[in-house]
């Protein structure tokens, strides 16, 4: 059978949370990277939700000839559920990620369960997805791909020459974070907050720190391979390009799995980004202890960062040594927060909880620390044994999972395994408190107003944000959900909404024939 030409859809299942804030890279690249003369079609369920039945309705109705489904643990289930529809309807399913390819044979239905997909991508897929795409072409899709050389041996894909997404055409409707009744009339007032999109870019792949509870390092591995400077800088500029042309907003999330980890290399891409003044907003993972680096923090400022994720864990030294992150100090999370802040770059700072040296009350003392810190985003999450991990390894073989297979029925937030020094109860309650305790409405306001000092658009921006991360833990995904949490948040609201009503006017008196510098006056944008 010869080659034929497919329309192909490229599905990111939803995470069963929250909505993302931003899509997933993977579609993005393999759309770039599938052969001429095939129409790829994209859907990430975080921000199209679609129900298995629907899933199946459109295949159909848009003739597609092959689906592939990209999915982390936490989303497993709900991508065997839509890969059943899409195999009923008849069309073939490729699935990939981390889990597929630690277990591919549940995919494949091997490991007594049923078959959920008609072939396997493991690892990184930039080279084997052409392969897979001319076999789906000929009707002759193999059960696995996997990214091997002539020896047999496995094969990291290199970044050097990157494929070039084509960020300028690609309908980003669906990416919008703008409310559609809120785009006309943010256009009308001016500042080019129309639209909003948060775009995955990735500068490296790889980290050399193989904690115990994480996949990375088994993924990529812990060898680390770079774009060039000139890659990053072009993406980014046809970025800007873009949302200038759009009259919108749009901000980068470096979703390298430690942005910082060749300090060198980073400080070089953050200089070129300056000097060829691609500075857009951006957010980035790094870890606290690279964040000591003075230098590198002027640049992060300098070059458009606003955001810094921290994977901190853990106040306890112990803990962090247990999943081998002693890397991380704790005496020093303070200086690295205040560092950050007297640049006006402030922190997304995640907890685990339910580690084997945390007990009763693990969340206050935590708290405690927070509550020290400039104001960030704290998050909180469970200790959770992902398969193939060291860390589900060493409780597995300790007897202490309660649920081995926890993603065949995904529920957020609740234990998998007992820990040592709490019970599971103990350790789910752990955690309620310190989302309770951070995103109430009295916590939002300290958060608020600790940024009197500063201009409207930082007290702004952390209101915003605390919001829309409250919805990482408290359902408020629909309409009625979110018209609560404005109630809850009002005063806050309210007296943000008439300090802007103060500036605007302050700006027409100033210059009356510039909406533009109502919005400039209130939201400082980078260099347009």
């Amino acid at each position: 059978m010869g080659k034929e030409a497919m329309r192909i859809l490229l599905y990111n299942p939803d995470n069963g949370v929250t909505r993302n804030f931003m899509p997933h890279l993977w579609m993005f690249l393999l759309q770039a990277l599938t052969p001429s003369g095939h129409e790829v079609l994209l859907i990430d369920g975080n921000a199209q939700p679609m129900d298995e039945a629907g899933i199946a309705r459109f295949v159909r109705k848009q003739r597609i000839g092959l689906v592939g489904i990209g999915a982390m643990t936490r989303m497993i289930a709900k991508a065997y559920r839509v890969a059943d529809a899409v195999r009923a309807a008849g069309v073939p399913v490729v699935m990939g990620g981390p889990h597929v390819t630690e277990l591919p044979d549940e995919a494949l239905g091997r490991s007594g369960g049923p078959r959920h997909a008609d072939a396997v991508a493991l690892g990184e897929a930039d080279e084997t997805w052409p392969q897979i795409v001319a076999d789906a072409a000929r009707g002759e899709l193999k059960d696995t791909y996997a990214p091997v050389d002539e020896t047999g041996k496995e094969r990291k894909p290199p970044l050097q020459p990157y494929p070039s997404i084509p960020w300028e055409s690609i309908n980003l409707d669906q990416f919008n974070i703008v409310p559609k009744v809120a785009g006309p009339l943010l256009g009308r007032v001016g500042g080019g907050w129309r639209t909003f999109r948060i775009i995955p870019v990735e500068s490296g792949r790889g980290c050399p720190y193989g904690c115990e509870f994480c996949t990375v390092t088994g993924f990529f591995g812990d060898s680390i391979r770079f774009r060039t400077n000139e890659s990053v800088v072009n993406e980014l500029l046809r970025l800007k390009a873009r949302a200038r042309r759009e009259d919108g907003q749009i901000a980068v999330f470096f979703i390298d799995d430690n942005f910082a980890i060749n300090i060198k290399r980073t400080k070089s891409l953050l200089r070129a980004i300056i000097a060829a003044d691609a500075q857009v907003y951006w957010v980035a993972q790094i870890s606290a202890n690279l964040l000591r680096d003075e230098e590198l923090v002027d640049l992060i400022a300098a070059s458009g960062g606003k955001w810094i994720f921290i994977g901190m864990e853990s106040i306890d030294p112990t803990n962090l040594a247990s999943v081998n992150k002693g890397f991380n100090k704790p005496g020093e999370y303070a200086a690295v927060l205040d560092r950050l802040a007297q640049r006006n770059v402030y922190a997304i700072t995640s907890f685990i909880f339910g580690m084997d040296n945390d007990t009763p009350g693990v969340a206050e003392r935590t708290l405690q620390q927070i509550r020290s810190w400039p104001p960030g985003l704290p998050i909180f999450g469970l200790l959770t044994p992902l398969p193939a991990t060291p860390l589900y390894k060493r409780l597995e073989a300790a007897g202490r999972l309660t649920r081995p297979k926890h993603w065949q029925e995904f529920v957020p937030f609740e234990m998998a395994h007992t820990p040592l020094k709490m019970t599971i109860p103990q350790a789910h309650a752990e955690v309620k408190y310190g989302w309770a305790s951070s995103y109430g409405p009295e916590e939002i306001a300290k958060a608020v107003d600790s940024l009197d000092h500063k201009p409207l658009g930082y007290r702004i921006n952390i209101l915003v944000a605390r919001l829309c991360f409250r919805g990482i833990y408290f359902p408020q995904m629909g309409r009625l959900a979110w018209v609560r949490v404005i109630a809850q948040n009002r005063r806050t609201i309210f007296k943000l909404v008439r300090e802007v009503f103060v500036a605007w006017r302050g700006a027409l008196s100033r210059n009356p024939d510039s909406p533009r510098s109502y919005v400039e006056a209130i939201v400082p944008t980078t260099k347009r």
